[in-house]
């Protein structure tokens, strides 16, 4: 069963589930397209089909039997979406057995629930995009989503693009499999109809190397935001010391929080206390594991923090949220305790990562200089009743010094990722 998954409405998932269909049909597998939208079901409208019975009819009646065939199309069946009324768990779909056909979930648009209910239940995803930034960009979130799922991305469509858009050529373990040209009536154009019936013939032939996930040269240590731990080839090297830059108001602790959620770390905050962090982390949507924390502050805390990380085992986090009050010591104790923290993060190699807030600390050129990575992090409002971006650039990266990527990142949604035990009990 294959997703056709896209979180930029109006990227033509629906043109793409149909088309795809009809291609499989004339390739003699008859297929099954199935409505996963709830909010705004429209293969019915689009195939002019009966609005019932739907897929939460299922039951004593299997997927072949409930679907309505699709006039314009021999060997395509049309099953439509639940209505508001009816309750269904897509999970459902997982154990029904093919019988000769190909199952086509046509999944809703965005980054929610109801997007990543079907998209966790389908054996592989198509992802579907236009030609424009946002869309590109909304594709990679739908990668990202994949990818924490465990969902086997079988390769990405272009709808309404003559060529493939230079930005997706990019991404990485990701089968370009096509683009489909813009044509009025689409599903009834010869033009349109050849290319997918040439992106059936890619699905074919394509083996299950083609689709799995990218493995990245050399031993990285991913962040657990997966669109940056892409853009950087997996993660950072292990022994690594992160500076985020960031106004307090921003949002850039979601980064933190979902860096728990891959591997034992040790949390020490200078400013809240340990019961208000871990809430704040078990509360977040974006997700996060169970870290160690600890609350340093006052005359000792360099002492302290560098205490804890003599604790730390092989391969753990380090997170110091923030740093601006062990910037505020002196110059000279502030660099020792840099050093000494640098030295611990190596001999173990697991990541350090600083919290910078303030501006025009005496500490803060310090923090950068010893950084091997600068991330710099940006919280967007474009208007009323619009949706907060979120972007962090990198402005310093030892391992790759050309690197000057921005990269928008996606807070609002969360899947499964692997979660190791703390870096030692509390």
């Amino acid at each position: 069963m294959l997703a056709i998954a896209g979180s930029k409405g109006g990227c033509g998932k629906s043109t793409v589930t149909l088309g795809l269909a009809g291609a499989f049909a004339r390739a003699d597998t008859p297929a099954i397209a199935i409505d996963a939208d709830r909010q705004l079901p429209n293969l019915h409208v689009m195939t002019d089909v009966d609005r019932t019975p739907t897929v939460a009819d299922l039951g004593d009646r299997g997927l072949v039997e409930l679907a309505q065939e699709y006039p314009q199309q021999p060997g395509v069946g049309i099953v439509p979406a639940p209505k508001s009324s009816q309750a269904f768990d897509f999970e459902t779909l997982e154990d029904i057995e093919s019988d000769g056909f190909q199952f086509l979930l046509d999944c809703p648009s965005g980054a929610g629930p109801d997007a990543v209910d079907p998209l966790g239940r389908a054996t592989g995803v198509i992802v579907v995009a236009s030609d424009t930034e946002r869309s590109l960009e909304a594709a990679e979130t739908t990668i990202e989503m994949a990818r924490r799922l465990g969902t086997p991305i079988y390769g990405a469509i272009f709808n309404r693009c003559t060529d493939v858009p230079n930005p997706a050529t990019a991404w990485t373990g990701v089968p370009l499999l096509g683009s489909v040209p813009e044509r009025p009536s689409p599903l009834l154009n010869d033009d349109v109809e050849s290319a997918f019936d040439d992106i059936v013939e890619r699905l074919h032939t394509q083996s299950a190397a083609d689709r799995a996930p990218p493995e990245y040269a050399g031993n990285r240590l991913p962040l657990g935001t997966d669109t940056l731990d892409y853009r950087l080839g997996g993660g950072l090297p292990p022994g690594s010391v992160i500076a985020l830059v960031a106004p307090p108001a921003s949002q850039a602790e979601h980064l933190l929080y979902r860096a728990t959620g891959v591997r034992g770390t040790l949390y020490l905050t200078t400013e809240r206390s340990r019961t208000n962090v871990r809430r704040a982390i078990a509360t977040a949507e974006t997700g996060g594991g169970t870290p160690t924390i600890r609350h340093i502050h006052g005359d000792g805390a360099l002492e302290d923090a560098l205490s804890f990380a003599e604790k730390l085992p092989d391969a753990a986090n380090l997170i110091v949220d923030p740093i601006d009050p062990l910037e505020r010591r002196s110059r000279s104790e502030y660099v020792h305790f840099l050093e000494e923290l640098k030295d611990r993060i190596v001999e173990t190699g697991g990541l350090a990562i600083l919290h910078c807030f303030a501006d025009g600390l005496a500490g803060r050129s310090a923090t950068l200089r010893a950084a091997d990575a600068v991330f710099e992090f940006e919280s967007v409002a474009p208007g009323a009743g619009t949706d907060t971006e979120h972007y962090l650039s990198v402005p310093k990266y030892r391992p790759m010094a050309d690197f000057s990527e921005t990269v928008e990142l996606d807070f609002s949604s969360n899947g499964p990722g692997p979660i190791e035990p703390p870096a030692h009990s509390d």
